[in-house]
């Protein structure tokens, strides 16, 4: 009778035995063809690289083309500013003046062209006739002085110095005499096609300067090309900037910060596991634990230096790198200038979007 009981309890035994491994073997069936039918995602490695937070216009910094001392910055750092908005100003009143003695000098040569064109009015004929006398007898006079000074000196009388002031004032008598001369020719005769020519382009002289000085006075106010933010101001009211190739001196550098990217140092090893379009993220210490996403937008064509030092005991100083930059998605929040470690998904963009969504 045991005996029995125990092939019973044996053949039990053995038939849940050879139920569970039906069942595991057709549990591993079935999941290797779901696997099979779901596509293949590698999982390739992640490039890792320090980086610099930078506005989406990048820095730029603003100075003067001119040397002079500022007379008033308008904005402080974190400002909000426009495009065109006026920063900063140097002191500028020469410039001011040379505007309006440039005004002047034009109003000068449209009434002469004016007078040119229309001729002249008979009182303006008879007080140009007056001055060309007036001129002349101021020049026979001198003229008279000088031949007498002339006997003197040749005599002994006088000394060299005086002779030669009498000679350079017969000389100027002279060429006011033929000022007024040239006026007088002017205003008596109606408008010579080559007289009228001559105006015109005195005309155009004067415009042109009145131009070159406006565009001078331009250089002197310091606006803004972009919508954007006041990141740092380096001078202040009354401080002197140069205008220099070799040493810059800005006065103020703004950015947008609508946008911000990263500028990641990747390794020469791993520039070609690089992609745009690849997702990536950037941590900090100081936001522990916090990932901003983001994605490859630009992948430099140079090698060069590493721009960002990370101190480590292990960092290589020799190792050339490309320059990656990774835009991060609206709303990230983070200082400019900030150091970060950005790690990039490696593989094709349409991978590295999956792994980004695990």
């Amino acid at each position: 009778m045991r005996k029995t009981i125990l092939i019973v309890v044996i053949i039990a035994i053995l038939a849940v035995t050879v139920s569970v491994i039906l069942i595991s073997a057709r549990s591993r069936a079935a999941a290797m063809e779901s696997a099979r039918r779901q596509p293949q995602v590698d999982q390739p490695q992640t490039i890792s690289g320090p980086g610099l937070v930078e506005p989406l216009s990048e820095d730029i910094k603003l100075g003067s083309e001119l040397s002079g001392k500022l007379k008033t910055v308008y904005v402080e750092e974190g400002d909000h500013v426009t495009s065109g908005q006026l920063l900063a100003e140097l002191q500028n009143d020469d410039y001011r003046a040379q505007i309006e003695s440039a005004e002047a000098q034009v109003i000068a040569k449209e009434a002469t062209l004016r007078k040119v064109v229309n001729g002249a009015q008979a009182q303006e004929r008879s007080e140009a006739m007056s001055s060309v006398r007036a001129a002349e007898a101021v020049m026979n006079n001198a003229r008279a002085e000088m031949e007498r000074r002339q006997k003197l000196f040749d005599a002994g009388v006088i000394s060299r110095e005086e002779n030669e002031r009498y000679a350079r004032e017969c000389d100027v008598a002279r060429a006011k005499y033929e000022e007024a001369a040239q006026r007088h020719s002017l205003v008596d005769d109606r408008a010579r096609e080559e007289d009228q020519a001559f105006a015109e382009a005195d005309l155009r002289l004067a415009r042109a300067s009145l131009e070159e000085a406006r565009a001078r006075y331009a250089k002197t106010l310091l606006k803004s090309p972009i919508d954007g933010t006041v990141l740092r101001k380096h001078h202040r009211n009354g401080e002197s900037v140069s205008n220099s190739s070799t040493v810059p001196d800005p006065v103020v550098t703004i950015g947008d910060q609508k946008i911000l990217r990263v500028r990641v140092d990747v390794d020469e090893t791993e520039i070609g596991k690089v992609q745009v379009g690849q997702r990536a993220y950037v941590t900090a210490d100081a936001f522990a634990g916090h990932k901003f996403w983001g994605r490859v937008v630009r992948v430099g064509e140079q090698l060069g230096r590493k721009n960002v030092r990370t101190d480590e005991p292990t960092e290589r100083v020799d190792t050339k790198i490309l320059e990656t930059l990774v835009e991060l998605d609206k709303g990230a929040q983070l200082p400019v200038g900030l150091r970060m470690d950005a790690f990039i998904l490696g593989g094709s963009p349409q991978v590295a979007s999956i792994r980004a969504d695990q």
